[in-house]
């Protein structure tokens, strides 16, 4: 048996598990070492139906912790848990003269030579299949010093596996955000201090791809124009710089080679994504781009929800923005100009504008880059 470690240094090789999981592994071993026991893992188990998992352990042979999930599990005495905290053996819990006369006794404890085991609870939370520490003293019923030494340990246990379960929802709130970005049909960039793209979203990769407004080199962001260079450089030289170019909405304009638009806006970096989702990221912040222009098919349903337009008004005024003024909106919707006319004006009176250059800009503003 390893050399019992000393309090303090299995306290910080506990916490240590708390911010790295798969040092359990290790940590149980030292655990059994202090607490002066046979075997000792961290198991979840489930009060109603009884079965339970074993997730690290030592100083069991393998082919019983597969009986244990297998069978044995359900005829655990310790399955009806004691409250969180509290160190409880057999004996604490059922009659012990016909917990020995039972299958787990007989069939699973008594062949590995032993009699005894302890359980304590080890996560508050409603958790449907609560961790438990578990020890098996030996020989021996479990004295009065192991006792004392699982007592000990709990709360420190607790609290590791408390950073744990928050750490595991931040990574997969991170994956899930992940995600989200990655289906957006607008282009995103994380980029860090010095430009370097740190992920880009399939619609990023894809203008990056084109080679024209935005490209990589050698993995750093260029854009075409040297004046759009210079102010990504400045604005993402540091966190703070992207959060007051993001806090004052701060968009950077990109021409292709064809006269297209397009928009840059700056995006201050949720700690969400920049701490990552496997290891923090040198990602300072985040750049939003899209084509500058309107589409009327995602943006119509709301500005008819928005001014209760109806229908006939709703066609006006997308011919107005896709196509042009009155003469061509007659034409294109087959209706007299006066009719156009009619309609246009009560557009006008239900959006509070009166110019068709300010409604196009009203429509503009409405278009929505994050619509597949």
């Amino acid at each position: 048996m390893p050399r019992p470690p000393k309090p303090s240094e299995l306290i910080e090789t506990i916490y240590d598990a708390g911010l790295h999981p798969e040092l359990w592994s290790e940590v149980v071993v030292k655990l059994n070492a202090f607490i002066g026991s046979q075997a000792c893992g961290l198991i979840s188990k489930d009060p109603v139906s009884k079965s339970g998992a074993t997730h690290y352990y030592c100083g069991v042979d393998p082919y019983y912790i597969q009986l244990y999930a297998e069978t044995y599990s359900r005829y655990d005495p310790l399955a009806r848990l004691p409250r969180y905290g509290e160190v409880r053996n057999i004996p604490d819990l059922v009659d012990f003269d016909e917990y020995r006369r039972g299958r787990f006794y007989q069939e699973w404890l008594r062949p590995q030579g032993c009699v005894d085991v302890a359980n304590v609870v080890l996560e508050q939370s409603k958790s449907p299949c609560p961790m438990l520490m578990t020890v098996i003293p030996g020989r021996e019923m479990l004295g009065a010093e192991q006792r004392a030494r699982m007592q000990f340990l709990a709360p420190h246990a607790s609290r590791a596996l408390l950073i744990n379960r928050a750490i595991e929802r931040k990574q997969q709130r991170a994956v899930a955000l992940a995600d989200v970005v990655d289906r957006l049909n607008a282009g995103v960039i994380l980029l860090d201090s010095t430009c370097h793209i740190i992920h880009s979203n399939p619609a990023a990769a894809t203008i990056l791809d084109v080679d024209d407004v935005l490209r990589s080199v050698s993995g750093r962001l260029v854009a075409r124009s040297s004046a759009a260079n210079s102010a990504l450089r400045d604005i993402f030289r540091d966190t703070s710089e992207v959060a007051l170019a993001a806090s004052s909405g701060r968009k950077i304009p990109l021409m292709s080679h064809d006269g297209s638009y397009y928009v840059a806006q700056i995006i201050a970096l949720p700690s969400l994504l920049r701490d990552g989702v496997a290891e923090r990221s040198s990602a300072v912040g985040a750049l939003f781009i899209w084509k500058a222009e309107l589409d009327g098919r995602s943006c119509a349903g709301l500005i008819d929800r928005t001014f209760e337009l109806t229908p006939a008004e709703l066609r006006v005024l997308q011919s107005i923005v896709d196509v042009g003024g009155v003469p061509e909106t007659a034409v294109a919707l087959g209706i007299a100009e006066t009719t156009v006319k009619t309609h246009l004006h009560r557009v006008f009176a239900k959006t509070g504008v009166s110019r068709q250059a300010d409604l196009v800009k009203l429509a503009a503003g409405f278009s929505n880059p994050l619509v597949h």
